[in-house]
C-alpha cells in the first residue's frame, strides 16, 4: 500500500477520534472521567468502552484500516446510550456528526449519565430490532462488496466455454487491491440505475479520485472484471446502454463519420438521452488479459503470440471455424454431446450456421472439439472462419465483438500492437 494511501486512511481515522473531542471533554466529567482524556486519540475511546463495561480492546481494533472507521462509529453509539439516548436519530448523529452532536448533548439541561446497568434495562421494540439488524446487514455487506469480494453474473457469451451466460462468480477484491468507490453516495446493492426507472442510483456531490489500496499488477492470462472504458457516456435507453455504446452509435448514425453521428445525437436529446457515468458506475465486463503494458501482441494464422512466443490458449476458449464435412448428415445430439456445439442456439453468439453448400458450415469450437472433429473424420477440412462467412452477429457493437472479428479474420491478417500503458479500472 503506497505511503500516501496509508496517510489518507489514518488521517481520516485521526479526524474521527479528534473532531468530537471538545464535546467529549464536557461529557467525560459526567461519567467520572478526566476531561483531558477526551483529547488523546484511542485513549478517549478506551475510556468510553470502559465506562460502558464493554471490551476495551475494540479501542485498539479501530486502528485497522477502513474497518476501524465503522468501529469508531459503533463506540460512539454505545457511548450515547450511557446518556439515555436510544433513538435512531441520536445514533445517526453520533455516527455521522459527533463533532456537533456531542457538544449538544453535553450542554443539554436534561443530560445525565445513566450508566451501563440502566442501558441493559432498556428494551427495544420488535421493529427497532429489525431496523438495527437491517442497518448492520447493509453496512457489513457494503464493506464486504467494496473491500473483500463481490458477486457478478455473466451477461454475454464472449467467454464461452470458460464461463457461460448466467454463471455466478465471486470476484476477489484482494487480487489487485480494493478500489475506493468514486461515488460513495449511492443506493446499496444497485449499480448505476434504480430498478424499474431510468434514474441514477448515485449522487456526485462527493467524488473521490481513482484510488486503489494494496494494488498489485495484472498478470498475463488473468481473467479480470473491469468497468467498460467506452461506457463513460451512454444513450440511456434499453436498446442502447452498453449493447450499442455511445461511440458506436455515433459511428452508425453518421454513416461511418463519428462527428456527424455525434451531432445527430446531441441535436435530439429527447430521442437520444445521454448519461455520463463515473468510472465505478460503468458497465462491468469480464475478459482475459493476454498482454500487459510493453508487450508486443500478434495474431498470425490463428495463433496468438506475445513477445514473439506462442501464448497458450485457455482450455475452453472458442473460435469460429469453417468446417467442410464428408457429406454425412449431422446429428444435433452428437454435436452437442461430443463437440459441445448447439445447433439450435441462434441468439447472442450462435454456435452453428450452414452455408449454401450442403457440407459447408461455420461452427464455434474449442481447440479440443476441433481436434476431435478432425480425428473422428467428421470434418474433412477445418479452418478459421472468415468474417464475411461468419454468422450475422452484433459483433462490432462491443470490444468483445471487435476481438471476435479479429480472431475470425486472423487466418488472413497479421496484427501487431505494442501496449504502452495499462490502467485497471475495477
Amino acid at each position: 500500500m503506497p505511503v500516501k494511501d496509508i496517510l489518507v486512511v489514518y488521517t481520516i481515522q485521526l479526524l474521527l477520534l479528534l473532531l468530537p473531542s471538545f464535546g467529549l471533554s464536557k461529557m467525560f466529567p459526567k461519567a467520572g472521567i478526566a476531561s483531558w482524556k477526551a483529547f488523546v486519540p484511542v485513549l478517549n475511546t478506551w475510556e468510553m468502552q470502559k465506562a460502558a463495561k464493554r471490551p476495551t480492546y475494540w479501542a485498539l481494533v479501530q486502528l485497522l484500516p477502513i474497518a476501524g472507521w465503522f468501529i469508531t462509529m459503533g463506540i460512539y453509539i454505545e457511548w450515547t446510550k450511557l446518556f439515555g439516548r436510544f433513538a435512531i436519530k441520536d445514533h445517526a448523529m453520533a455516527s455521522f456528526i459527533p463533532f456537533a452532536y456531542f457538544p449538544y448533548i453535553a450542554n443539554h439541561k436534561d443530560t445525565r449519565f445513566i450508566g451501563e446497568e440502566a442501558v441493559k434495562k432498556h428494551k427495544k421494540s420488535g421493529g427497532r430490532e429489525w431496523f438495527d439488524a437491517g442497518i448492520f446487514a447493509v453496512v457489513a455487506a457494503t464493506l464486504i462488496r467494496t473491500f473483500v469480494f463481490e458477486a457478478y453474473t455473466i451477461p454475454t457469451g464472449s467467454m464461452e466455454k470458460t464461463l457461460l451466460v448466467n454463471d455466478f462468480l465471486f470476484v476477489s477484491k484482494f487480487s489487485y487491491g480494493p478500489r475506493i468507490p468514486n461515488t460513495p453516495l449511492s443506493v446499496p446493492f444497485v449499480h448505476h440505475t434504480l430498478p424499474f426507472t431510468s434514474a441514477r442510483s448515485y449522487s456526485e456531490l462527493i467524488k473521490i479520485p481513482y484510488t486503489r489500496w494494496f494494488e498489485s499488477p495484472v498478470q498475463r492470462n488473468d481473467v479480470v472484471v473491469f468497468n467498460f472504458p467506452a461506457g463513460d457516456t451512454v444513450i440511456n435507453l434499453p436498446q442502447y446502454q452498453s449493447e450499442v455504446p455511445y461511440y458506436q452509435a455515433c459511428q452508425n448514425l453518421g454513416g461511418g463519420n463519428r462527428d456527424a453521428g455525434r451531432q445527430v445525437i446531441l441535436s435530439n436529446p429527447d430521442e437520444y438521452p445521454l448519461v455520463v457515468r463515473p468510472v465505478d458506475k460503468r458497465e462491468n465486463y469480464i475478459k482475459r488479459c493476454v498482454a500487459i503494458a510493453g508487450d508486443t501482441l500478434q495474431i498470425i494464422d490463428g495463433v496468438l503470440k506475445v513477445n514473439g512466443a506462442v501464448s497458450p490458449a485457455p482450455p475452453h476458449s472458442e473460435l469460429y471455424y469453417e468446417v467442410i464435412t464428408n457429406g454425412q448428415l449431422l446429428d444435433r445430439d452428437v454435436l452437442k454431446e461430443e463437440y459441445n456445439v448447439d445447433m439450435d442456439l441462434q441468439e447472442g453468439q450462435p454456435e452453428f450456421q450452414q452455408l449454401p453448400d450442403s457440407n459447408h458450415f461455420i461452427m464455434l469450437l474449442t481447440a479440443e472439439a476441433k481436434d476431435k472433429m478432425l480425428k473422428s473424420g467428421l470434418a474433412k477440412k477445418l479452418t478459421c472462419g472468415c468474417l464475411k462467412k461468419a454468422p450475422h452477429l452484433p459483433l462490432l457493437k462491443t470490444i468483445t465483438a471487435f476481438m471476435n472479428a479479429l480472431l475470425m479474420c486472423m487466418s488472413i491478417i497479421s496484427w501487431k500492437i505494442k501496449a504502452d500503458s495499462f490502467t485497471l479500472t475495477a
